[in-house]
C-alpha cells in the first residue's frame, strides 16, 4: 500500500509538477467473437466490450475523485483485428466494417480511443492481414477513435520488407484519406518493431494473444515531476543525477500502482503491467527535452543528447521495477515531435533533425514518434525511414516505431495544429535522395545472428 509520506508527496507532484495517470486501458479478447459471418462477427465485437468497459470510464472517474489523482485517458485494446476478422472478411471494406464497430461501441463506453485495429506481419502476411492493411486509409478516414499498428519486423524473425514497402504507400494514403484535417488520420497510425503484447499507450495498443481474456494495463507519466527534480541537483555529478532520477520514477510509478490495483478490484479485472514511459503532453513543463536540458544540453539535439537520452531512459527503469513486480509495455521516454514543447523549440531553433532523431531512438522509446513531414515525401522514402527505424529495433533487441504525417499540401517552414494532446509540429525537412532500388527489392530481412537462442 502507498503510505502517507507518499500521499502527500504525490499531491504536490500532481499540484505543482503535472503528474498523471496518462491511461488506464483495458485489453479486451475478442477471440470468442469471431464468426465466418460478418455481421455476427460485429455484434459479437459490439456486445462482448461494451459488456466489459461499460463500466470503465465511470471506475476512472472515481478512482481519479476519491484519491486526487488525474487519469488522462481511459482506451480499449483488442486482439489484433486481422486475426478476428480473417473469416468473414473477403475485402477491405469489410475489415472497414469491423473498424466502424469499434469505434461505435467506444464512443457508447466513453473512451478516448481505442486500438488494435492490427495485423502482426514480423515474417509474412496472410490474405487477412493484406486486406486489413490494405483497409487502413479507408477505415481511419471514416472513424474518429480507432487506432491502428502493424508490427512488420522482429529480432527473432527478421524485417518483412514487402510489408514495410506496403506501409509506405499505405501511410502516404492514409494522408491523402483525411488531407482535409492535416492528415490525421496518420496520427492514429503507427509501424512497430518487436511490438509488446500489452502496451497501455496509443497508437500502438493492441491486446496480444498471450494476454487474459480481459486485463487492465495502466501507463503512467511525469516528465514534470523529473525535471522538478532535477532542478534541485544542478551541477551535481552524474551519481547524484542519476539516483535522483531513479528515485523520482519510484514514486511516479507508486502512484500508477495504486490506480493500477484499485481499478483491478474495482472492474474485476485482472491488473496486467505497469507501463513506465515518461509520455510528454504539449504543456509546458511537461516535456522530456525539458529534461535534457535540465540534463545538461542546450537544446535536444544537441551533441551529448543521446548519451543524456539514454541515462534517463535506464534510471527511470530502474526505479519503476523496484516500485512494482510487473513493469511492462514499452516503459521508455517518448520522443514525440509534436507532443512536446520543448522537441518543437528544439526543431524551430535548428538543433534538431530527423536524423539526429532517429540516433536518439536507439537509446530510449518508442521511436519516429508524431513527426510532420512534407506532404509530397514520396512512399519509397518513408518505407525507407520506416526500414531503418525497424532495423534499429530488431538489432538492439527493443521496441521501435514510426509514426509520420506527411501532410498534404504543406511543406517545410509550414506549422500543422493537431490539438489536444496531439499538439502541433513544424514540418520536418526529410533527405531528398532515393532508396527507391532498396525498398523495392521484395522479400524479408533475415533475423540478425544473436536472434538465436533456443
Amino acid at each position: 500500500m502507498i503510505n502517507i509520506y507518499e500521499v502527500v508527496e504525490t499531491n504536490e507532484m500532481i499540484e505543482k509538477e503535472n503528474l498523471d495517470v496518462r491511461t488506464i486501458t483495458l485489453g479486451i479478447s475478442l477471440m470468442d467473437c469471431i464468426s465466418s459471418d460478418l455481421e455476427q462477427l460485429c455484434a459479437n465485437i459490439y456486445n462482448k466490450i461494451y459488456d466489459t468497459a461499460k463500466d470503465l470510464v465511470k471506475t476512472g472517474d472515481q478512482i481519479s475523485r476519491e484519491f486526487g489523482i488525474p487519469i488522462v485517458n481511459k482506451r480499449i485494446s483488442v486482439t489484433p483485428i486481422a486475426l478476428v476478422g480473417g473469416a468473414a472478411c473477403k475485402k477491405p471494406e469489410d475489415f472497414a466494417q469491423i473498424a466502424k464497430t469499434l469505434d461505435k461501441v467506444a464512443k457508447e463506453v466513453g473512451v478516448n480511443f481505442i486500438g488494435g485495429y492490427s495485423a502482426l506481419v514480423s515474417k509474412g502476411m496472410t490474405e487477412a492481414d493484406r486486406l486489413l492493411i490494405e483497409s487502413i486509409p479507408m477505415a481511419l478516414s471514416s472513424t474518429d477513435v480507432v487506432c491502428s499498428s502493424i508490427n512488420v519486423g522482429s529480432t527473432k524473425t527478421g524485417i518483412n520488407m514487402d510489408a514495410v514497402r506496403l506501409m509506405g504507400t499505405i501511410v502516404k494514403k492514409t494522408a491523402e484519406a483525411t488531407k482535409e484535417s492535416d492528415s490525421l488520420g496518420c496520427a492514429k497510425l503507427v509501424i512497430f518493431c518487436n511490438a509488446p503484447d500489452d502496451n497501455p499507450f496509443m497508437a500502438g495498443a493492441f491486446h496480444g494473444v498471450t494476454e487474459a481474456d480481459k486485463i487492465i494495463n495502466v501507463g503512467v507519466s511525469g516528465p514534470g515531476v523529473v525535471k522538478t527534480a532535477l532542478e534541485k541537483v544542478r551541477g551535481e555529478n552524474f551519481e547524484v543525477l542519476c539516483e535522483t532520477i531513479k528515485k523520482t520514477a519510484f514514486k511516479v510509478t507508486r502512484v500508477g500502482q495504486l490506480v493500477a490495483q484499485e481499478a483491478s478490484k474495482r472492474l474485476g479485472v485482472p491488473f496486467g503491467i505497469i507501463d513506465l514511459s515518461l509520455a510528454p503532453t504539449p504543456a509546458i513543463g511537461d516535456s522530456v527535452a525539458d529534461i535534457l536540458h535540465e540534463i545538461g544540453v542546450e537544446h535536444a539535439g544537441a551533441p551529448g543528447t543521446t548519451a543524456a537520452l539514454a541515462l534517463l531512459n535506464d534510471q527511470v527503469k530502474k526505479g519503476g521495477v523496484m516500485a512494482s513486480s510487473y513493469v511492462g509495455g514499452l516503459s521508455g521516454a517518448f520522443i514525440p515531435v509534436s507532443e512536446d514543447q520543448g522537441m518543437i523549440n528544439a526543431v524551430e531553433a535548428g538543433a534538431l533533425t530527423l536524423e539526429k532523431l532517429e540516433a536518439m531512438t536507439c537509446v530510449c522509446s518508442v521511436g519516429l514518434d508524431m513527426i510532420a513531414i512534407p506532404g509530397d515525401t514520396k512512399d519509397t522514402t518513408i518505407a525507407g525511414i520506416i526500414a531503418d527505424e525497424m532495423a534499429i529495433g530488431m538489432i538492439n533487441q527493443k521496441t521501435t516505431a514510426v509514426r509520420l504525417i506527411p501532410v498534404i499540401g504543406k511543406g517545410v517552414g509550414e506549422t500543422v495544429e493537431f490539438g489536444g494532446l496531439l499538439g502541433y509540429a513544424p514540418i520536418m525537412p526529410v533527405n531528398q535522395f532515393s532508396c527507391d532500388e532498396f525498398v523495392n527489392r521484395g522479400g524479408r530481412i533475415p533475423a540478425p545472428v544473436h536472434s538465436f537462442k533456443n
